[in-house]
């Protein structure tokens, strides 16, 4: 998700200006859920995502989150790029995700397509008037031994 990617590929948010999440606070992914009930079990690895547009709903929290070590272990390998290439952005604040549309992805489905726009903000405090911009994207996934994997977008 976006080529303005910096921070450290360890997955530490730590005190970089990254946002934190709390489980009873509303997840990112704006799925109606709390963290700790939707992405929150994916991200430390408690549960698996079940479908694609789990997985993907997860991914872009853990971008809002700097959640690098996350996006790694859920990137397919055979695409997956080297920790020291992914490098996230305190600066860009992800803060809007609408999915447009699936295909496959499905608890059954062995790969799957999901279409999204995400919206971000470049520069600025959180709510502030930084630059706007938006990713829109169609990912595929692929299911491997039972876990979803993002391949491409």
């Amino acid at each position: 998700m976006g080529d303005r990617e910096k921070s450290s590929a360890d997955g530490s948010a730590a005190a970089s200006g990254w946002p934190t999440v709390g489980p009873t606070d509303r997840c990112p992914c704006l799925s109606g859920n709390t963290y700790g009930d939707c992405c929150g079990p994916f991200h430390t690895g408690e549960r698996q995502a079940p479908t694609a547009e789990r997985l993907m709903r997860s991914r872009y929290s853990a971008f809002v989150r700097g959640d690098a070590a996350y996006l790694l272990a859920t990137w397919h390998p055979s695409t997956r790029p080297a920790a020291a290439d992914l490098q996230l952005d305190p600066d860009q604040r992800w803060y809007r995700l609408d999915i447009l549309q699936r295909t496959g992805g499905g608890m059954l489905d062995s790969t799957g397509t999901v279409e999204f726009v995400a919206r971000y903000r470049l520069g600025g405090e959180r709510g502030g008037r930084g630059e706007r911009g938006e990713l829109h994207e169609t990912s595929t996934f692929e299911k491997v031994d039972g876990q979803w994997f993002y391949r491409a977008g």
